[in-house]
C-alpha cells in the first residue's frame, strides 16, 4: 500500500484536448535505506475518476501540457502496377 508521500497522479493534457491519467509509484531495486536505489515506476493509466478523486483526498497530483506539432499527413498516389 502506498502513502501520499511514495504514489503521484498525472495528467497530460494534449493541444488536440485530450487528456491521459497515470499513476506513478515510489520502488526501490534494493532497500529504502539505499537512496540510489529509488525511483519512479512506469506510468500506469487511470481513469478520470481516480484521478479526480485522489485530487481531493490531497495526493500529488501533476498536470503536464503536452506542446507537440500535429502529426502531417501524407498523400500516396495509387499507381497501376504493371503485369
Amino acid at each position: 500500500m502506498h502513502t501520499k508521500q511514495t504514489v503521484r497522479y498525472i495528467c497530460e493534457h494534449y493541444q488536440s484536448g485530450n487528456h491521459y491519467y497515470y499513476k506513478q509509484e515510489l520502488i526501490t531495486h534494493d532497500t529504502w535505506q539505499n537512496p540510489s536505489s529509488i525511483q519512479w515506476s512506469a506510468k500506469r493509466p487511470i481513469t478520470s475518476k481516480t484521478f479526480r478523486v485522489k485530487e481531493k483526498e490531497g495526493y500529488k497530483t501533476i498536470t503536464v501540457k503536452i506542446n507537440k506539432a500535429p502529426a502531417e499527413v501524407l498523400l500516396f498516389s495509387k499507381r497501376k502496377q504493371s503485369v
